[in-house]
């Protein structure tokens, strides 16, 4: 609590000179959007600002409900506090949400605090609440189940309640938590209350038309609408050993699934007392509340996942097959209560929740750097006109977009990217083509492009060229690029410049080894044993320091090829540098081919450059 004013209570991902990205930037930005667009009179669930000019204003889902909880604690506090205060509340409201359910369950208050720890304190549960909107949203699930049992003894209006509860799970974007909490819902209504159909019908009609209308308005106009392959699934499917390892491997955050070690066993022991009671409808509930999340968190690892995703549309579209296991944190919560509750003594109760703090302790959280005063940023004038443009440019969907969506709460100016895996088809398209500006490629009239799209300011953010395996470290000749077509930093903090359309030069940058080709996104890397290194997309560029002439020598290969140099076309192989400086070569290919599980362009074996004399570089070979 020390950093709580600068820095976010989160995964605490490394910095590099600038807000440390991560889900939670994301989560938070479309949280302030709510806030941000009720002051300005205008729709809370509309994001004005992403994938402009290419898409219309996209809906904020994801802002719903927790906006409104978000939005008077940070227009008190600021946007670090009231991330960092809504963190904890949510932690306080789901194990509140769970213990009043238990209670409504008929079981004592000792018991019940102890299934609310339980599912509070449930290691995924805190995983997905690190950044993630899952974390956050499950406590609608207890929400929903609680306000169905007032609704059985008590007005109508808890009908209501369960009703919003329940739609507000797919209402947030977390659609895939859905396709399990709907149907364990209706299964509970059955087992509880099974006279009251009418009014669970009524609670399922809500939370399936509100997954609709996300379908609709989101995921049928993204580059999602056909679904996800189940090789996808594949890179996200956990292991059987992932269910008892403690230890968060932030390489594959998404298949930590740890549920404890002495926690399922006072959850088996609670089924064995329902069982013993004859309470089977109960006992198969939470039983196979707690079993099927747990088996499709494999994924591919076991064919029922297979199964289903043949068998059942909707489960073609989500990636992560984990999405589903706050059921099982729930139902595991609610038969630990259950086998305490069998003691009846307060010291039982005292002691079940000394252990599962024990139990199910995880680190998790850590120091996310908020760079709460940026220059670069604050130095764009008020009211300024134009679209801005983040350098490096990511796909929609990597997360590093996040640290973006930090700086732009501030600056609040249309940009043409965001961060989204649902992102507009043209929005992901016209990512692809300014991907090249990463190194410094303006061929192929990428000028014009940017003039097309308004922008007006492009924010260079040095520290994500570092060390990111999603990018190249090309910031000298992204750098270079920005230079020589009449970009200058307008204003610069730390590792964050601002660019803008005026003469002068910007700052400079140390120049790197004159001595080696720096190749941009668009090629593999060495793949021994082959020798040289293939293009992995259709437009290949790279980085040469020389003069004179440079000959490319290719593996045999049928694709017709075409090149430039410095953006302007050349026959090739053998290309015309010119002056002694840093050269910026592009090949391109009308198409991939397959290869070894992959797709792949023209295989690329060596360079060779040839000063203006004649006489050979002294990197290799010889010249013609």
């Amino acid at each position: 609590m020390l950093h709580a004013r600068t820095d976010f209570l989160s995964g605490g991902a490394p910095s590099r000179g600038e807000a440390a990205p991560g889900d939670h930037l994301q989560t938070l930005y479309h949280w302030w959007l709510v806030g941000h667009q009720l002051e300005h009179g205008r729709a809370p669930w509309l994001d004005p600002y992403s994938f402009r000019p290419e898409a219309k204003a996209q809906e904020n889902f994801p802002g719903w409900p927790f906006g409104f909880l978000f939005w008077p604690g940070s227009a008190v506090f600021g946007l670090v506090v009231g991330w960092n205060l809504v963190q904890l509340l949510v932690y306080a409201l789901a194990g509140l949400v769970a213990c009043a359910w238990l209670r409504e369950l008929g079981l004592p208050r000792g018991p019940a605090l102890a299934g609310g720890l339980a599912f509070a304190i449930a290691p995924y549960r805190v995983e997905q609440s690190v950044g993630h909107l899952l974390g956050p949203i499950s406590v609608l699930l207890p929400l929903a189940l609680w306000a169905f049992e007032r609704a059985r003894r008590g007005s109508g209006w808890w009908s209501v309640l369960s009703a919003a509860a329940l739609a507000s799970i797919p209402l947030s974007g977390q659609v895939h938590l859905a396709l399990g909490a709907i149907p364990f819902f209706l299964a509970y209504a059955l087992v509880r209350a099974p006279r009251r159909w009418p009014q669970a019908l009524a609670c399922i009609a809500a939370a399936v038309g509100a997954g609709i209308l996300v379908r609709q308005a989101v995921i049928v106009s993204s580059t999602q609408e056909g679904g996800r392959s189940l090789d996808e699934v594949s890179l996200y499917s956990a292991r059987w050993s992932d269910f008892v390892t403690r230890h968060v491997d932030h390489g594959r955050s998404e298949q930590f699934v740890f549920i404890g070690r002495v926690t399922p066993l006072i959850a088996l022991a609670g089924l064995a007392l329902l069982l013993r009671a004859r309470r089977f409808g109960l006992a198969a509930l939470l039983g196979l509340g707690a079993l099927v999340p747990i088996l499709l968190a494999l994924g591919t690892r076991i064919p029922l996942y297979g199964m289903l995703w043949h068998a059942f549309p909707p489960f073609r579209f989500p990636r992560v097959p984990e999405r589903l296991l706050p059921i099982a944190c729930l139902c595991i919560a609610a038969l630990v209560a259950l086998a305490v509750a069998r003691a009846r003594t307060v010291a039982v109760a005292v002691l079940a929740i000394a252990v599962l703090f024990v139990d199910l302790h995880t680190r998790v959280y850590g120091r996310s750097f908020a760079d709460k005063a940026n220059a670069a940023y604050a130095a764009l004038p008020n009211h300024t006109r134009g679209r801005l443009l983040e350098l490096p440019v990511f796909d929609p969907g990597v997360h590093y977009r996040s640290a973006y969506l930090w700086y732009d709460t501030r600056v609040r100016l249309q940009r043409r990217g965001g961060y989204s895996t649902t992102d507009p088809k043209t929005a992901k398209s016209t990512a692809r083509r300014l991907e090249r500006l990463n190194c410094g490629d303006w061929s192929g009239n990428t000028a014009a492009v940017l003039d097309r799209l308004g922008v007006e300011w492009i924010a260079f953010h040095r520290g994500l060229f570092v060390k990111n395996s999603a990018v190249p470290d090309t910031t000298y000749f992204a750098w270079q690029g920005l230079a020589r077509h009449g970009w200058a930093a307008e204003e610069a903090s730390g590792v964050v410049w601002m660019f803008g359309r005026r003469p002068g030069p910007p700052q400079s940058l140390s120049e790197p080894d004159r001595q080696r080709a720096f190749f941009c996104q668009g090629w593999y890397g060495p793949t021994p044993p082959v020798r040289g290194r293939f293009m992995s997309e259709e437009h290949a560029p790279f980085w040469v320091y020389g003069s004179g002439r440079l000959r490319l020598s290719f593996a045999s290969s049928t694709l017709p090829r075409t090149f430039t140099v410095d953006g302007q076309p050349q026959p090739g192989p053998l290309l015309r540098l010119g002056r002694a400086d840093w050269h910026v070569i592009t090949v391109d290919v009308p198409h991939l081919v397959p290869y070894r599980q992959k797709r792949v362009g023209l295989l690329l074996r060596g360079l060779l450059t040839c000063p203006s004399s004649g006489s050979p570089s002294p990197r290799t070979g010889s010249c013609p």
